[in-house]
């Protein structure tokens, strides 16, 4: 189901007007429009299907390598503050016998990034979705974020980075293909 954008903006509006501005004032005559669109697009992962993001990119391969994807930028809102937390996503999988199509991969943490979120939930809901997609042997997933509710508000430390992983099948069983993947992530 889409947003009703008219009454976000109108909601908007008002929340304008409780924040002590003036919605008439040039500035923000457009400002409630700007900001219903904005969170429509900011949330579009509600309406989209994994699955149809993946869109049959799954591809036989028969290999038992690592696959890893470094440094997928992601953008999302914490679901306690609604302020922005990007950063960059790193994921690797051992197949199964199909791999990704490559943009899939950045594609997928899209659909989930772009949800009012907690980072610890992303993290676990790509790495089960790449399971689940093609049945790997294991996947890894690790997300470095910066949080504008910790930096701008808050205790306010500019510097600071909360990082979470997901480990599953042979990246949590296997304490090598772990270490495998942590030293070509660079860590």
């Amino acid at each position: 189901m889409e947003p009703n954008v008219p009454k976000i903006e109108s909601l908007v509006r008002q929340l304008l007007v409780e924040l002590g501005e003036d919605p008439k004032r040039e500035g923000l005559l457009k400002t409630p429009l700007r900001v219903a669109q904005a969170l429509s697009f900011l949330t579009h992962g509600y309406r989209t299907d994994p699955q149809e993001v993946i869109n049959q990119a799954l591809f036989t391969q028969v290999t038992s390598s690592m696959v890893i994807v470094k440094d997928i930028e992601l953008y999302s809102l914490c679901e306690h503050h609604m302020l922005p937390f990007f950063g960059r996503c790193h994921i690797g999988y051992i197949p199964n016998g199909k791999v990704f199509g490559v943009s899939k991969l950045a594609r997928l943490v899209d659909v989930y990034a772009r949800r009012l979120q907690l980072q610890e939930r992303l993290t676990e809901q790509i790495s089960q979705a790449v399971m689940d997609s093609i049945d790997a042997r294991g996947v890894g997933v690790m997300i470095e974020a910066r949080h504008l509710c910790m930096m701008m508000r808050g205790v306010e430390k500019q510097n600071s980075v909360m990082l979470t992983s997901s480990v599953l099948g042979a990246f949590r069983e296997q304490l090598a293909t772990r270490e495998e993947f942590l030293a070509l992530l660079g860590r």
